[in-house]
């Protein structure tokens, strides 16, 4: 664990947070190439960049505290904008950024599907690099294991843990690559990002169950029910897109 860098006096610069601005700013300079070999506006690209991470930061805020800290939230509100010890789950920043999305494309009038096959390779890269600020941040820790290659978290406990982070890290670089090498090659539009969100989703249900997680249904996490429940919708949505292709 290396959660903080830096620190300059009082001030101190947290792994996970130059993490995550290294993961928006790789994502946002790989759909700028994007954008001007097709000829979109490059000015999207950066609107849309701070919609989304505003609106995943509060998507995944509230899904965390809904899910994970409610009766704490209720005794103290302001700890919703303390974010210093974590406390941010991706399906809601998933959600949330769609969500910003969704309303930037309907305002300017691009193009669904297109927009969202070309972002979904750089959400899978960028989640890949922000696992491992995770990592350093010593959060989203996996469950006790004997494996050579577990982890101590001393803030957790003594017991080596599988480092479900970097799980998680290398199966998003997996994901970008196939999205990556699919966009020239997909076959209908919006294949790409369902691709993505059903590559995802059955990669997280399968790394839930090494990882130290919310138990809410029998023997499931709450991110595999949110996993099943996404495979639900994105598959018979892909079936239906792949066969009226036209």
């Amino acid at each position: 664990m290396y959660p903080v860098l830096y620190k300059f006096a009082s001030v101190n610069i947290y792994a996970y947070g130059v993490m995550l601005a290294v993961a928006i700013t790789v994502a946002v300079v790989g759909i700028l190439r994007v954008f001007r070999a097709q000829g979109y506006p490059e000015e999207a690209v950066f609107d849309m960049a701070i919609i989304m991470v505003l609106g995943g930061l509060l998507g995944a805020r509230i899904f965390y505290v809904v899910f994970y800290a409610w009766d704490y939230f209720l005794a103290h509100p302001l700890v919703f904008f303390d974010l210093r010890s974590g406390g941010l789950v991706f399906y809601g920043a998933l959600l949330g950024g769609f969500l910003g999305f969704v309303v930037y494309i309907w305002a300017k009038h691009l193009p669904f599907w297109d927009m969202a096959d070309i972002y979904a390779p750089y959400v899978a890269l960028g989640y890949a690099i922000a696992r491992i600020g995770c990592f350093l941040n010593g959060c989203c820790y996996g469950r006790p294991t004997a494996l050579p290659w577990g982890v101590v978290f001393p803030l957790v406990d003594g017991l080596p843990r599988h480092p479900t982070q970097l799980y998680s890290s290398v199966t998003g670089f997996m994901l970008f690559a196939l999205l990556y090498w699919l966009y020239p090659r997909r076959t209908f539009r919006g294949q790409v990002l369902l691709v993505y969100l059903l590559g995802y989703a059955l990669l997280r249900f399968v790394l839930e169950f090494w990882r130290e997680n919310l138990v809410i249904w029998p023997g499931l996490t709450l991110a595999q029910v949110t996993a099943l429940a996404v495979v639900a919708v994105a598959a018979p949505l892909y079936l239906f897109r792949a066969r009226n292709r036209r």
